[in-house]
């Protein structure tokens, strides 16, 4: 594993035992004070610290190099380990309606509002506050979208304990229903995050199209001696792109100059895109008119 991959990782592990510990605190007390809207906040910040833990394989196997039987690289695994963490995500936001729905019809238990909930509701946010500047500050430093993601997810769930919070005080002075409605707003936040993992994966997995093709055919006009380009293709992850364009030469151009071409149209594409893994530039004559 190189040293900035190494370094994402490092990250993530401590985002990970800070999220778990955030996660364990309201589940603990969403479960002994009987509060649906901290338990359900609980299981937010849980499905944050398994998002840490896919990052922490996306990690690693974006360190593995190609071989015979990934000529593209393990990048994918990240994306099937993604898969799984939708369907998680799926019980997650059942177990959060089931407390609420218990709550609205008087099933679950009942429960005092202390300040005790406020207390950890509000250490928590600090926490997450934290998380999100250390990964933002991280991130800028070593360029990783993965981190820069990460931070805006870990928003989110400062908005939803907010939210809680709210609920809370509602709850103390004598609204009790806002309780169960603020795990509904939860459960609202963690179904929306599930389905932007679910939008993001079923991109990849289908070869959705990655970036824009005019930005690309830019780069490539601004090389001397290129004619035009087309059939630019792109699939992959937003920061592990593979690309594959077809560029115009003049048709007298010897085959070693335009073979020459094609490789400064590579490394101005990779230069300027640096999530482009690797191009695949076909050379061939303008159409006739």
């Amino acid at each position: 594993m190189n040293d900035r991959y190494a370094s994402i990782a490092r990250v993530l592990v401590r985002v990970l035992v800070l999220n778990l510990g955030v996660a364990v605190a309201k589940i603990a007390f969403g479960y002994f004070s009987g509060a649906v809207s901290v338990l359900s906040d609980g299981f937010h910040s849980l499905i944050d610290a398994s998002s840490n833990v896919v990052g922490l394989i996306g990690i690693n196997a974006a360190s593995q190099p190609p071989d015979q039987d990934h000529p593209y690289g393990h990048r994918k695994y990240e994306t099937v380990a993604s898969s799984v963490f939708v369907g998680f995500t799926a019980l997650v936001v059942l177990e959060v309606l089931r407390n609420a729905y218990n709550h609205f019809t008087g099933r679950g238990p009942q429960h005092v509002i202390t300040i005790s909930s406020f207390v950890v509701m509000l250490a928590t946010i600090a926490v997450n506050l934290f998380v999100i500047w250390y990964e933002t500050r991280e991130g800028r430093r070593l360029s990783s979208e993965m981190l820069m993601a990460d931070a805006l997810q870990t928003r989110a769930d400062v908005w939803s304990s907010l939210t809680v919070i709210a609920a809370l005080f509602g709850a103390r002075f004598g609204f009790p229903l806002l309780d169960p409605l603020a795990a509904l707003v939860v459960a609202a936040f963690i179904g929306y995050g599930g389905y932007q993992i679910f939008h993001a994966t079923t991109g990849i997995l289908s070869d959705r199209s990655v970036m824009v093709e005019r930005d690309i055919e830019h780069v490539v006009m601004s090389v001397p001696g290129v004619v035009g380009c087309h059939e630019i293709r792109t699939r992959g992850s937003e920061d592990h792109v593979f690309l594959d364009l077809h560029v115009w030469l003049p048709a007298e151009m010897r085959l070693d100059e335009a073979h020459h071409i094609s490789h400064v149209v590579k490394d101005r594409l990779m230069t300027r895109y640096p999530k482009i893994a690797d191009a695949i530039i076909h050379i061939e004559p303008p159409p006739r008119t």
